[in-house]
């Protein structure tokens, strides 16, 4: 390896020594022009042109937005102090119509600044807000036409004129939107949300009460009404939608287990349902003892007082003598004895405090009715009653699980009067159509093995038909070399005998190539 680059290098070196000041020249302008323009190219490829998202930011919104824009994975720089964010210039319309579906951003507006390099010089103020109402108005339509199912938008914009007297309220923008939806398309709760936001922080002083949106067909999008979802219409219908996915969930369970056992074209299941919705909360302050035996609380503090008392003089009898005032002692000298014991304990017991919110939709009441086909649709007695007990212990089970901690209130009685089996010939069934067999019929069997005995027939004649085409091909790739190599060898014989000989041995060992070598000869004659 060694040798090789040496000699490759005094090659080159050699190579070098012979060229001229002029090759040279030449070869190094060459190198430099290629790499400039390779320099080009890149710094072309990877170049992009920034235009400003938003203006005017807060820090805390700057830096929101930039939050926003690094997980997307979306260059951008910012300028002005923090307060304005840009983009590449193709995304720019883009992302203004996402982060107005995401709320985006809070406080300030969009930069519509390009629009005044159009004036020119002498332009009356009256002139420049005309031209930027109408870029505004422009910009908007083609910001909201980038919007799944929107065909076409016109916005109209009504700015507040300005007051001549200073006073601290500013005048308030309206706007009116006409969308042209594509056909069969409903914009979404989110889509509207996003186009009120996307309007109000596109105009100054726009609130987005002051926005009206409707479609070529006048149905109106408010804003308050695609957001209320405790309006009495969405409530209804959310739990018309629990209601019916929980009596859907429990009629599958059922018609599959019942459809096992009896056959699924011999079950029909109705499930009922009473849900409860009530959002309940409530709060508890209990206070137990920290030994359930006992019923006492922790000791915390404990004290013990003893008191006597013991000598003479203590004072006479209390209510004695004549005259005396009862309650009182009397003027008598006498001996007593005076004690007191008292203890004192603090005790601590535990207290609880429960903060519980009761879960909606939970199971008030249940009922199953269960229709069975017998066997013998004519012959209702030919299903068992031990069969119709089974299932009616099946459904009490399911009853049972499904209501809970309320099952525990009801009697054996009053759940089995929750479900009802019914015994019965359908009569709505299609008749004429035979019961469908899971089993693979007999004469599709045996069309599907003639099938596969032909195909492999099939097979077998084109691979020997195949074979047959190349050993042919490769006999006329031989065959002549071999007849020209034997005519060489007869020529090539010197007496008449040997020719005679070798025709001879050719003729008795392959008769087809003799005859093919006649042939060649006749021909050539």
């Amino acid at each position: 390896m060694n040798e090789r680059i040496k000699t490759f290098l005094n090659s080159a070196k050699e190579r070098w020594k012979k060229t001229t000041k002029k090759q040279r020249l030449w070869l190094f302008t060459g190198l430099g022009v290629a790499a400039v323009a390779l320099i080009a190219l890149i710094f072309f490829s990877t170049y992009k042109p920034y235009a400003p998202l938003y203006s005017d930011l807060s820090p805390e919104e700057t830096g929101q937005i930039k939050q926003t824009l690094e997980a997307k994975g979306i260059p951008y720089k910012i300028g002005k102090d923090g307060t304005t964010i840009s983009v590449p210039k193709d995304q720019v319309d883009d992302l203004k119509v996402e982060l107005a579906a995401e709320g985006l951003p809070k406080t300030g507006q969009i930069d519509y600044s390009f629009f005044g390099k159009n004036a020119n010089f002498g332009m009356t103020d009256k002139q420049f807000d005309v031209l930027e109402r109408a870029a505004v108005q422009t910009e908007l339509s083609n910001l909201i036409s980038g919007i799944s199912g929107v065909q076409s938008a016109k916005v109209m914009i009504n700015m507040p004129k300005e007051s001549v007297w200073v006073s601290d309220k500013q005048g308030e923008a309206s706007a009116s939107i006409v969308l042209r939806l594509k056909p069969g398309y409903h914009l979404t709760d989110e889509q509207v949300n996003g186009l009120y936001h996307l309007v109000s922080k596109s105009v100054p002083n726009l609130p987005e009460d002051n926005i009206v949106i409707m479609d070529q067909n006048f149905n109106y999008y408010d804003k308050n009404s695609a957001n209320n979802a405790d309006s009495t219409l969405s409530v209804y219908q959310q739990q018309q939608e629990v209601k019916k996915d929980i009596e859907k969930d429990i009629q599958r369970r059922v018609q599959q287990m019942l459809g096992m056992m009896m056959g699924m074209d011999k079950v029909l299941v109705n499930v009922t349902t009473d849900i409860d919705f009530t959002k309940q909360k409530t709060s508890e302050d209990l206070v137990e003892p920290v030994d359930p035996n006992t019923m006492q609380g922790l000791a915390v503090s404990t004290e013990h007082i003893t008191e006597s008392y013991q000598g003479s003089g203590a004072g006479g009898v209390v209510g004695t003598g004549n005259n005396q005032v009862p309650g009182y002692q009397s003027g008598g000298n006498g001996n007593g004895n005076y004690q007191r014991v008292e203890d004192r304990i603090n005790y601590e017991f535990n207290k609880i405090h429960n903060d519980i919110q009761k879960s909606p939709y939970q199971i008030k009441d249940l009922g199953i009715q269960v229709m069975v086909e017998p066997p013998n649709p004519n012959n209702p007695a030919s299903l068992s009653n031990q069969t119709v007990q089974d299932i009616k212990q099946i459904l009490n089970t399911i009853i049972t699980t499904s209501l809970g901690d309320q099952a525990s209130n009801l009697t054996p009685q009053q759940i089995a009067n929750k479900s009802v089996v019914t015994v019965e010939k359908f009569n709505g069934k299609v008749t004429g159509t035979p019961n469908p067999k899971t089993g693979i019929p007999l004469w599709l069997k045996i069309a599907s093995g003639v099938a596969v005995l032909l195909i492999i027939v099939l097979i077998f004649v084109i691979l020997r038909l195949r074979r047959r085409e190349e050993d042919e091909e490769r006999v006329e790739e031989i065959q002549p070399q071999a007849v020209q190599d034997q005519k060489i060898d007869l020529l090539a014989g010197g007496e008449q005998d040997d020719k005679r000989r070798q025709l001879e041995e050719l003729a008795r060992k392959n008769p087809a190539e003799f005859a093919k070598l006649l042939r060649t000869w006749l021909s050539e004659d």
